[in-house]
C-alpha cells in the first residue's frame, strides 16, 4: 500500500485523485505506524518549509520518515517534499531539513519573479526511472519561490534565473519540485512510474 503522509497541509486531494486515475491503492497516514507499515510513501508538500518540519515532528514521525526512506522503502517528495529532504531551507533558516541531501535550499535570486509559476521544461540528465517515457524535455508545472542545489543525485533540472534540482533520484529516493498532480499527461506518468515500481 501506498502511504501519503499528511501533516495537516499540503495538497492532498490533488495527488489523492491522480492515484485514483491509474488506480492505485492508498492510504493516508499521519504516525509512525502508518510509515512503518507502508510500502512506498509519498510527501506531498505546499508552504512554508518552517511549517512543515514542525509538523512532522509534533507527528513524532521524523525518524520513523528517514528511517524508511534509508533502508529503501520507494519515497516521493512533491515540491516541499523534495526541498525537505536537504539540510536546511532559507525559508526557515532554525528548522532542520530531514538532511538526507547535503546543502540548503535558496530563495530565487533578486530579480527573478516569486513564485516561479507555471509550465518550465525539465533538462534530463541521464536515465531515470521516474522520468521513464518522458521526453527529455517535457513540460510540467511548477510553483514555488525557493530552489533545491543541484547534487549528484539530481536527474533533471530545471532552469528560472538559474538551474536547479526539478527531479531527484537516487537509488529508491525521489523527489520533484514541480506538481505531477498539475502537470497533466506528463505528471500522470511520472505518478504511474513511481506506483509501478517494484
Amino acid at each position: 500500500m501506498i502511504a501519503i503522509l499528511d501533516y495537516g497541509a499540503g495538497n492532498l486531494r490533488s495527488v489523492e485523485n491522480t492515484l485514483a486515475e491509474i488506480g492505485a491503492g492508498y492510504m493516508l497516514v499521519r504516525d509512525a505506524g502508518g510509515l512503518r507499515d507502508a510500502e512506498k510513501i509519498i510527501l506531498p508538500g505546499v508552504g512554508h518549509f518552517g511549517q512543515m518540519m514542525r509538523a512532522l515532528d509534533a507527528l513524532q514521525v521524523r525518524d520513523a520518515l528517514i528511517e524508511r526512506i534509508r533502508s529503501g522503502v520507494p519515497f516521493l517528495g512533491i515540491c516541499l517534499g523534495l526541498q525537505a529532504l536537504f539540510e536546511r531551507s532559507e525559508e526557515a533558516p532554525e528548522a532542520d531539513g530531514l538532511g538526507l541531501y547535503q546543502g540548503t535550499v535558496r530563495r530565487f535570486p533578486i530579480g527573478a519573479r516569486v513564485p516561479h509559476m507555471g509550465w518550465n521544461q525539465l533538462a534530463g540528465s541521464g536515465e531515470s526511472r521516474l522520468l521513464a517515457g518522458l521526453d527529455a524535455h517535457a513540460f510540467v508545472y511548477f510553483a514555488h519561490s525557493y530552489y533545491a542545489p543541484t547534487v549528484a543525485a539530481t536527474a533533471a533540472t530545471c532552469t528560472y534565473s538559474l538551474a536547479y534540482t526539478a527531479v531527484l533520484e537516487s537509488g529508491n529516493t525521489f523527489g520533484v519540485q514541480f506538481h505531477p498532480e498539475k502537470s497533466g499527461p506528463c505528471g500522470l506518468r511520472v505518478v504511474r512510474n513511481f506506483v509501478e515500481l517494484p
